[in-house]
Formats: structure tokens, C-alpha cells, sequence
């Protein structure tokens, strides 16, 4: 028979699980033995979802181990990881049923020293300087004296009471403070927005557009100065249309904010200095200006004065000039009796010619012959003036025929100037009644706040403030030495005046030796 039916298998003592147990259990012995874990390795396969969660592995050269990060711990990083970046993550271990594998939540990750850190700044300074936000190109000149200037930094910090200090003694200008996180998680989004908010001011709205921005903050850690080297940060300061000062960290400190901003400096002061010249400097250089200036106009002028001088004395003298002229008037003079005498013979000569053709018959002829013009030229004008005197009536009668309508229109006109005369007269009339009064009226307004203004001034409402007047000797004093002086001292109060007596004067100080004395 046993050959015919095979043979049953004996019962086992091992207890069965389900896969959910089995899956819970190990879970619970994982999650036991490594509470809170560091982990030291490389970062490779970085995946950011839409739900920003975070996933990546952590490697060695023997071995992988995934992490995840929940959006609320990596918004509280400091440093995010990057691809082949060396990290140490603190998290706790715990398994993932749904795929059989175990995983690190990750809480916080920091570099494995500065050399990782170093190593992502400068694998991220070339991707960002391939693009051409580094090159000096692109740079922009810094105003020489900007009116207003826009600062970046922790409105909390010495950096700014630095930066103010340091503009105050060079040269006050306007400054406008753009509050920012200057480290942690929140500092690379701030700056960002700072710098493009900046930009973002029109000119001539009621905030005024700075004419230059600062990006500042004191020294610190490379972890503390981590912020300005986000992309975000670098991006803004390379388009900003706004020149632009980096000013992050000491002099030894190098962040890539420094690459991209139009001018780098050392400190903070240093960045007041490089934004305003120093107007005492400004000041004696005008000053010098102004001197050297009216040295040159006083030196012009005494070149001047003197070459004038020097062609002066090339010029001949007055005598020599003179002294030709006078000869030719005097020979002139000498000339000129016996000149005159031929003159006077020459036209006595042509007088006596033309004399003694003059005939008495000559003359009547000629008066004949000039009264007959005349007669013919009287008879001309007699026609003439008849002919002028018919034309004269005939113009006369047409305009006469005109002369009545026209007096009536000029009546009518005047009648009504009269009226608007007389109009305008009575209004002035009115207005010059009331002026006095207006005038008066006015004159006792402006008395009555003066005489308000005299009452609120004086010294008697001082008085009714708790004040009082002292006076010595009928004088008002207003030292200690003047009151121990006087012999009688009166104060006056707001309610009245108090007299003290007359007092002894005060014996003078011996000057010699007294009794009791070393000598």
C-alpha cells in the first residue's frame, strides 16, 4: 500500500507570516536599531517632484542607499544636495513595503567639510560663466555721486550703521533699505526679489528709482555666506539695469554675487567708499580750482599790461607826429595874406565887367518882359483857382449831404459813453467808499494777531509756565556772578514780584599770610 499513495509530510513548528507582518516586522526591527543615523557619501540620482519632496541616493564605491526628504525639511536645509556633491545627512532609517526596500528620511544635510562645498562653487561659477554673466563686458560704470542709493542687507546688522556712517562723512545721500535675510534658507529668495524690486522702482514715483544698489554683509563661514551663491541671487545681480556693488563678507571672503555685480568690495566700508566721493575733497578742489583761476586772470592781465606797455614805447612820440602838420599850417598862414589880396583883385575885376554892361535900358527891357510873365502866370492861376474852388463846393456839397446822419450817430455814440462813463463812475465811487472801510477792517485783524503774538511771546506767559525774572539792582541778571553783585535782588513771579533786602558786601579775600600759617 505504500507504494500506491505517496507519503503525507510531517507537521512543521515554524510559524507562518503574511506579507504585510513580515514587511511591519522588519520595519519595526530597522527603524529600532537605527533610531537617528548619519550617513556619510556621495549624492547622486537627485529627483525634485511637483510635491516638493525631494529624492536622491547616497552612495559609496561599494554600495547605494536611497533618501527622501519631505517638502516641510527641505524648505529648513541650509544646503540643498547636488548631483556628486559630498554630504553628510542625518535622518532616521525606515523601510518602504510597497517595494520591499529600505530608505533614509532625511532631516538635514550638510557638506563633508568646505572642500565639497568649494568643489560645488566652482563647478557652479563655470556653468554660470559659460552663459556670459561674468564678463567684464557687461559690466557697468559706477555713478560718481549718486543721488540715491539702495542697500541690501539685515536692517539689524552693524553693516548698515557702517555703510550709513561711512556715507554720512563722505558725502550724505539719500539711501533707501531693502530689508533682507542675510543667511539660512530664506536669504537667496530675498536678495533675489530685493534686487529686482529695486529695478522694478520707476523714476520720478513717489519712491525714487536708486541710482545704485549695495549688497552687503559682514564676514562669516562659507555655510553663512551660502545664500549669495545661489543662481537665483547671481542671475538678478547680472541683469540688473541698476548698477550694482557686491559687498558680502571681508576682504578675503569670495561669493559668486562678487562675479556678477558691477564692482566688488572688499568690506561693507569699504562699498560707502567706492559709491561717493569725499566732499571735503570736493570742496578743496573747487576751492584750489578757484584760486588757480584768479591766479591765471591776475597773471593774464599782467602779461597783458605789460606788452601794452612795450608797444606803447614803440609807438613815435606826439611831437614827432605833429611836428609836420604844423609846419604845413604854418606856411599856410604865411600863404594866406597875400592869397586873400588876389582874390579880392580877381573879383573886383569880374564885378567891374559885369557892371559895365548894365544899362538903364537893358533893365526896363527886362522888367517889361518879367511883368508880362507875371501877367500871363496871374491869368493862368485865376482859371486855376476857379476850377480848384468848383471842385472844392462840389466835394463840399456831398459831404454835407452826409454831415446830418453823421452828427446823430456821434450823438448817440456819445450819449451812450456818457452813460457807461457815469456807470463805471458810480461803481468806482462805491468802491472807493468801502476800500477805507475794507482797509481799516484788515489793518485791525492783522493788529489783533499781532498783538496775540506779542501776548504768547512775552515774557509774562513765560512767567505763567513756572519761569520768573530775577533783577539786581534794577537790572536783570542772568548769572550767579551778576546776582552775588547786586545789593538788592527782586524776583518777579506770575502772581507779583518778591524784593529781598539789601545785603553786606562780601569782604575781600586776604591775599597776605594769616595767622596759623607755614610762613
Amino acid at each position: 500500500m505504500s507504494d500506491l499513495f505517496e507519503d503525507t509530510p510531517a507537521p512543521s513548528n515554524s510559524p507562518e507570516f503574511t506579507v504585510s507582518e513580515l514587511s511591519g516586522a522588519v520595519k519595526k526591527v530597522i527603524e529600532g536599531e537605527f533610531g537617528l543615523v548619519r550617513v556619510r557619501g556621495e549624492v547622486g540620482r537627485v529627483s525634485r517632484p511637483a510635491s516638493g519632496h525631494l529624492y536622491f541616493a547616497l552612495k559609496d564605491d561599494r554600495a547605494s542607499l536611497d533618501a527622501v526628504s519631505w517638502k516641510g525639511q527641505v524648505a529648513k536645509m541650509q544646503v540643498r544636495p547636488e548631483e556628486g556633491m559630498e554630504v553628510i545627512a542625518t535622518g532616521r532609517m525606515t523601510t518602504f513595503p510597497g517595494q520591499s526596500k529600505y530608505q533614509l528620511i532625511v532631516d538635514d544635510v550638510a557638506p563633508a567639510g568646505a572642500g565639497a562645498l568649494m568643489a560645488m562653487v566652482e563647478k557652479r561659477k563655470a556653468a554660470l560663466g559659460a552663459e556670459g554673466l561674468f564678463d567684464p563686458a557687461r559690466k557697468k560704470p559706477i555713478p560718481y555721486l549718486p543721488q540715491v542709493i539702495g542697500v541690501v542687507t539685515s536692517p539689524s546688522g552693524a553693516v548698515i550703521r557702517d555703510i550709513l556712517h561711512r556715507l554720512r562723512d563722505r558725502f550724505p545721500r539719500h539711501v533707501l533699505i531693502w530689508p533682507v535675510a542675510v543667511q539660512g534658507q530664506n536669504c537667496a529668495a530675498e536678495v533675489s526679489a530685493a534686487i529686482k524690486g529695486f529695478n522694478a522702482l520707476q523714476p520720478g514715483g513717489a519712491i525714487p528709482r536708486p541710482d545704485l544698489i549695495i549688497v552687503a554683509r559682514g564676514g562669516g563661514s562659507l555655510e553663512d555666506l551660502w545664500g549669495f551663491n545661489e543662481e537665483i541671487v547671481v542671475r538678478a545681480a547680472a541683469s540688473s539695469q541698476i548698477p550694482l556693488i557686491s559687498a558680502v563678507g571681508h576682504e578675503t571672503d569670495t561669493t559668486l554675487i562678487d562675479y556678477a555685480a558691477d564692482l566688488r568690495a572688499p568690506t561693507p566700508t569699504a562699498a560707502a567708499e567706492l559709491a561717493v566721493p569725499v566732499r571735503l575733497d570736493l570742496l578743496a578742489t573747487l576751492a584750489d580750482l578757484a584760486a588757480r583761476q584768479s591766479r591765471g586772470a591776475a597773471q593774464t592781465l599782467q602779461r597783458r599790461d605789460q606788452r601794452l606797455r612795450d608797444l606803447a614805447r614803440a609807438l613815435p612820440r606826439l611831437e614827432s607826429l605833429l611836428a609836420t602838420p604844423r609846419q604845413r599850417l604854418d606856411t599856410a598862414g604865411q600863404r594866406l595874406g597875400g592869397a586873400l589880396g588876389m582874390a579880392a583883385a580877381k573879383k573886383r575885376g569880374a564885378y567891374a565887367t559885369v557892371a559895365s554892361r548894365l544899362r538903364p535900358e537893358a533893365l526896363l527891357t527886362l522888367v517889361a518882359r518879367r511883368r508880362e510873365a507875371l501877367a500871363a502866370a496871374d491869368l493862368r492861376l485865376s482859371d486855376r483857382t476857379l476850377r480848384v474852388a468848383e471842385r472844392k463846393h462840389a466835394n463840399f456839397d456831398k459831404w454835407a449831404s452826409r454831415l446830418p446822419a453823421a452828427l446823430t450817430r456821434l450823438i448817440a455814440d456819445a450819449s451812450r459813453n456818457t452813460a457807461d462813463g457815469r456807470t463805471k463812475l458810480a461803481a468806482l465811487d462805491a468802491r472807493l467808499q468801502a476800500a477805507p472801510t475794507h482797509r481799516l477792517r484788515s489793518l485791525a485783524q492783522r493788529l489783533e494777531a499781532l498783538d496775540r503774538t506779542r501776548t504768547t511771546l512775552g515774557y509774562t506767559e513765560t512767567l505763567q509756565r513756572g519761569y520768573a525774572v530775577v533783577r539786581g539792582d534794577g537790572d536783570v541778571v542772568t548769572s550767579k556772578a551778576a546776582a552775588e553783585k547786586a545789593q538788592t535782588l527782586e524776583i518777579e513771579f506770575a502772581d507779583g514780584r518778591l524784593t529781598l533786602g539789601a545785603r553786606p558786601a562780601k569782604k575781600p579775600k586776604p591775599t597776605g599770610p594769616t595767622q596759623g600759617s607755614l610762613f
